[in-house]
């Protein structure tokens, strides 16, 4: 009876170390087409400053939180150089009144360059 569960014991350890250098593969297999996959979404360079600014507490791509949707900025600016200026601007000043009462926040360190890489993402986001 010992030698079953003494057998036994050895067996159930052998398996379980195939278990987990198999876990550890199936883990990096996974990290690694995650990465690969939200970067592939993310390939455009005014998405990626969107992304890691603060921009996204208060906005969304396609519903209203706290300010308009990125598709309903689409939908109203047409993609002028004038109005990628003045987007741009007002993502660096701040502004109120134009989607309602509430104040957009200034982001004054932001660079105009980014700025305006930003409203280019998100005036491609136009249905047609």
């Amino acid at each position: 009876m010992k030698k079953t569960f003494l057998i036994l014991g050895a067996v159930v350890i052998f398996m379980a170390s195939f278990s987990k250098a198999d876990l550890a593969k199936e883990k990096a297999v996974l990290a690694t087409a995650t990465t690969t996959t939200h970067a592939a979404f993310q390939s455009n360079p005014g998405e990626k400053l969107i992304n890691k600014s603060d921009c996204l507490g208060c906005h969304n791509k396609t519903n209203k939180i706290i300010g308009p949707a990125y598709v309903d900025i689409a939908k109203k600016y047409p993609a002028t150089e004038k109005n990628i200026n003045m987007l741009a601007d007002k993502i660096i000043k701040g502004g109120t009144g134009v989607w309602g009462n509430m104040p957009m926040t200034a982001h004054a360190t932001l660079k105009k360059d980014d700025a305006k890489l930003m409203v280019k993402y998100i005036l491609s986001l136009k249905k047609k």
